[in-house]
């Protein structure tokens, strides 16, 4: 028994020449990105504002990562038959509302719910959307369609965290999430305006998640997966720390900073998601090897505002890659599963978020920011070793 997935073909059959409903998912996955790592670009003013310790607010990440981690690999046996599109517009006005009620927090505790609703919207948009290239375009073009859905991911750490920032130098913390708030509502009505109909014709089942996980490809995959995610998240959810503490940098260049960074991470999207559609291994090989190195440099050059900006280049740069050339790696190994494995990836990558940016804030509260910049580099020196010594191998072990 393969428990291999049947979903129905879209009501419009997919053309080359439509992509407006792949470009809806990418602005999908930008809105639920940038609402996620907001708190990156404001750590230090939410935390003034709710009168708690950066480590605590950076466990509104964590919060959030963790309602989505356990969310994200059930979402197909959790909404069952239901058409995808209206899945994905009822769930992306749950993220506005969520960003709305991070909005209004008077203190941690509210924020936090905010931020649990905001993780269930993300667990079930991200349990679908890494799956929707193959279904949404022709299969030649199935590359390009991940690599643009996945460029959310990237320009939301170019327009989504910077402009948060600066949102926030020119008003405060709060005007920043009512923006996402209303771009949750923009999302989703884009979708709804251009996305056919999804429907799938056989229930999801658990065994189709365990059939998944027992394909050596996939676990290979979601493993690696886990170890740079989980380093990037230990050391980027404090780089605004380290950058004000330990550069002496201010809220204006920080935030051109992040830009710079962001930037680079379209770029390593748009390098290195080609890449991986012909040669997932190199691709996951060269981005984990780019942010490894980033992580252990950052702490020797925070001497000038040049060598930061290089360091943050080739984090940028390499970590913009990681999310499609996983995500290929994945759906190389189990093609007769996409909708099953990515889920079980997009819950392993919003699993290592969660426990990346809590183990970053136990780090930095209790040895500093140097020290978490090198736990960052060793678990994703970690995942590159993995990376090095398996493949997206085809085919399933019992």
């Amino acid at each position: 028994m393969t428990n291999a997935e049947t979903l129905a073909p879209p009501s419009a059959p997919p053309t080359g020449h439509r992509w407006s409903p792949v470009l809806a998912v990418a602005l999908a996955t930008f809105t639920v990105v940038s609402s996620e790592m907001m708190p990156v670009g404001l750590l230090t003013p939410m935390s003034h504002s709710l009168g708690v310790s950066d480590g605590t607010t950076g466990l509104s990440l964590t919060i959030t990562g963790l309602i989505a981690a356990v969310l994200s690999p059930f979402t197909p046996v959790l909404v069952g038959l239901r058409d995808r599109r209206a899945v994905l517009i009822a769930f992306m006005l749950l993220l506005g509302l969520a960003d709305a009620i991070s909005a209004l927090a008077p203190n941690f505790p509210v924020l936090a719910l905010g931020r649990i609703l905001l993780g269930a919207a993300m667990g079930v948009v991200w349990g679908l959307a890494a799956s929707l290239g193959p279904r949404l375009v022709d299969g030649p073009r199935t590359a390009l369609a991940m690599t643009l859905i996945f460029s959310g991911v990237s320009i939301a750490s170019v327009l989504g965290v910077p402009l948060g920032t600066y949102l926030a130098a020119l008003l405060d913390w709060r005007a920043a999430f009512w923006a996402l708030a209303l771009l949750g509502a923009v999302s989703a009505a884009v979708l709804a305006a251009t996305l056919p109909a999804l429907p799938v014709t056989e229930r999801g089942r658990l065994d189709g998640l365990t059939g998944a996980l027992r394909n050596r490809g996939v676990a290979a995959g979601t493993a690696i997966t886990a170890f740079v995610v989980l380093g990037h998240f230990a050391g980027y959810t404090y780089v605004r720390p380290v950058l004000e503490a330990d550069a002496g940098l201010s809220s204006g260049v920080i935030a051109t900073c992040l830009l710079v960074y962001g930037l680079a991470g379209v770029a390593g999207n748009f390098t290195l998601g080609p890449l991986s559609g012909r040669r997932p291994k190199p691709a996951v090989a060269l981005a984990l090897s780019g942010v490894t190195l980033a992580a252990a440099l950052l702490p020797s050059a925070i001497g000038s505002v040049v060598t930061v900006l290089l360091v943050l280049v080739v984090w940028g740069a390499s970590y913009g890659g990681v999310s499609i050339s996983t995500q290929t790696w994945v759906r190389t190994a189990d093609p007769s599963r996409i909708e099953a494995s990515a889920a079980v990836w997009a819950g392993v990558f919003n699993a290592s978020i969660a426990l990346g940016s809590l183990a970053g804030g136990l780090v930095v509260d209790r040895a500093g920011n140097h020290a978490v910049l090198f736990t960052a580099a060793a678990l994703t020196a970690a995942g590159l070793l993995l990376s090095v010594l398996t493949r997206p191998v085809r085919g399933q072990v019992n």
